[in-house]
């Protein structure tokens, strides 16, 4: 079922000024818009119906082959960059041509601020959700206080990233704060430092009531007026209200009381469809790393390239220590490895699966080295020493050409961790590359190990008479194959002199009647004798 979508005029006096200026809307501004699509420079330019694209990379003339394929594609408008004014004229003749708007973003604008914000506004409240809570979305609600209090305002979450703002008519009223986090930056760290030392957040967090923050003109700062949004005892961002070229009004700590009181129930709705959202996102990841699920389903809901390179990283943990709570260490350890990886990379999706946990890395840059992956969970595997004292091992799966294939990278991150656990691959990070030696003998001897039939019973029968009569044969015959013969070599790593390897020898052939001289005798015996003492 196709979404009715956002008005492009909607969108715009929402988004406003600080954040995007129409250049050229061909179509008019009642085009609907109906989702938000990244296009990377390395992507072919292409776009769905109703699409607002985010040309990232692109600046300028760059962006012509993502206006003419957002055209084909009947979009409702592209987003790009300019380097200079003069830029613009030929984009909006492009843009005309093609029948599609053209949006030029700020320089200072971070695109994914844009993108997150656009997405919200987008996926807004149905019309019976917009009557129920009588504001209607965050950005009405901002717009509808700034109304009411003659001041500038802005609604953040708990991280103080701006979820929306009212629209200003004069930049010159809008200071330094205020613009820096609408952009998507953090604010003046000195003023930041000075709310955190008057005990403006934790009033926030704690408090129903309003506090004035006086003005610090040395700062580039207005007098301002918060609110804490709560839930009950659980706090969900705040509401600011910084004054304009008037006065704010007397009834402002008023307004913003009961803006309060309306943005907690959006917020407690947007947690709720967030959390069903993750739900399903991580119900889908693990159905494609599992193969039982394709990737279609996966990348139509989070919009993910079909065609984009992407890996799998795999972490497992030793046991916990005894006492320990087993489902609380591994929620904890679930979460550090979100966090870590999340700073990495902004579009990597976790599932846990049994006792493993699994990062899939979608839309990796083609040229992204393994050293960088290593260090990325290098980080984690110490993270979770220091932080929560768990040894972890990861395996970082082979980079795969498209998410179909992803599967296969899980596969052979399984493959480095089960031989991980079998103690035959000593690194607590690995590619394949690096221990593939290690990994292939360690799944040989698993089979040998699973396989009693596969095993030489002449060797076997060393291992028992070792035990019966307390001698070392089968360990001495594998120091001296290890050491390709060299008796000296094998000797000083047992700590015994060579003329009893030489004896030791010689007397396992005599027990056994195999043969050290034959090379596929040689092979096994290094095979079948690393096995446990018990399953040799």
């Amino acid at each position: 079922m196709t979404t009715p979508g956002l008005p492009l005029r909607q969108l715009l006096m929402s988004l406003g000024e600080p954040l995007v200026e129409l250049q050229t809307a061909p179509a008019g501004l009642d085009v609907p818009v109906r989702d938000v699509a990244i296009l990377d420079p390395e992507d072919t330019p292409t776009a769905g119906p109703g699409e607002l694209v985010l040309a990232i990379g692109a600046r300028g003339r760059a962006a012509l082959p993502a206006l003419r394929a957002a055209g084909r594609a009947k979009a409702a408008a592209v987003a790009v960059k300019l380097d200079s004014p003069g830029q613009a004229d030929a984009l909006r003749e492009a843009a005309a041509e093609a029948g599609v708007a053209l949006l030029s973003v700020r320089r200072e604008t971070r695109w994914e601020h844009l993108d997150a914000l656009a997405r919200a506004l987008i996926a807004g409240p149905t019309a019976p959700e917009a009557a129920e809570q009588g504001a209607g979305d965050l950005f009405s609600l901002a717009q509808t206080v700034a109304v009411l209090t003659h001041g500038i305002v802005s609604v953040e979450d708990t991280s103080s990233r701006v979820l929306a703002y009212s629209r200003s008519s004069d930049s010159d009223e809008v200071d330094d704060l205020r613009r820096l986090s609408i952009l998507g930056w953090q604010g003046p760290e000195p003023y930041l430092s000075k709310l955190r030392e008057w005990g403006v957040f934790q009033h926030l967090r704690t408090s129903d009531a309003v506090i004035e923050i006086a003005e610090h003109p040395e700062l580039g700062i207005r007098r301002r007026l918060a609110i804490g949004i709560r839930a009950g005892a659980q706090p969900l961002g705040t509401i600011w209200v910084q004054e304009g070229a008037q006065p704010l009004a007397d009834q402002a700590e008023q307004a913003l009381v009961g803006a309060a009181r309306v943005a907690a129930g959006q917020l407690v709705r947007r947690r709720r469809e967030l959390s069903a959202d993750v739900r399903l996102t991580q119900t889908l990841v693990t159905g494609l790393l599992e193969g039982s699920t394709g990737p279609q389903s996966l990348a139509t809901h989070l919009g993910l390239g079909l065609r984009r390179p992407a890996l799998v990283l795999a972490y497992a943990a030793d046991a916990p220590s005894e006492g320990s709570d087993l489902e609380l260490t591994r929620a904890e350890v679930t979460g550090l490895i979100s966090v870590h990886t999340a700073a990495r990379h902004r579009s990597a999706l976790l599932a846990p699966i049994e006792s493993r946990v699994y990062v899939l890395l979608p839309e990796l840059p083609p040229d992204l080295p393994t050293a960088t992956l290593r260090g990325w969970a290098q980080e984690v595997v110490a993270a979770a020493r220091e932080h929560l004292g768990v040894r972890l091992r990861a395996a970082i799966g082979p980079v795969v050409e498209s998410l179909a294939r992803v599967p296969d990278s899980r596969a052979q991150a399984d493959r480095i961790l089960d031989a991980m656990g079998r103690g035959r691959v000593a690194p607590q990070v690995a590619a394949l590359l690096d221990v593939q030696a290690e990994v292939l003998v360690s799944e040989v001897l698993a089979l040998l190990q699973e396989h009693a039939e596969l095993r030489d019973p002449r060797l076997t029968a060393l291992a028992e008479y070792d035990r019966r009569h307390g001698t070392r044969l089968a360990e001495s015959v594998l120091a001296w194959l290890d050491a390709l013969g060299e008796v000296r070599v094998a000797a000083d790593a047992l700590h015994i002199h060579p003329n009893t390897l030489r004896y030791r020898v010689r007397r396992a052939e005599q027990v056994t009647g195999i043969d050290l001289a034959q090379p596929q005798q040689r092979l096994l015996a290094m095979l079948q004798l690393r096995l446990p003492a018990e399953d040799t």
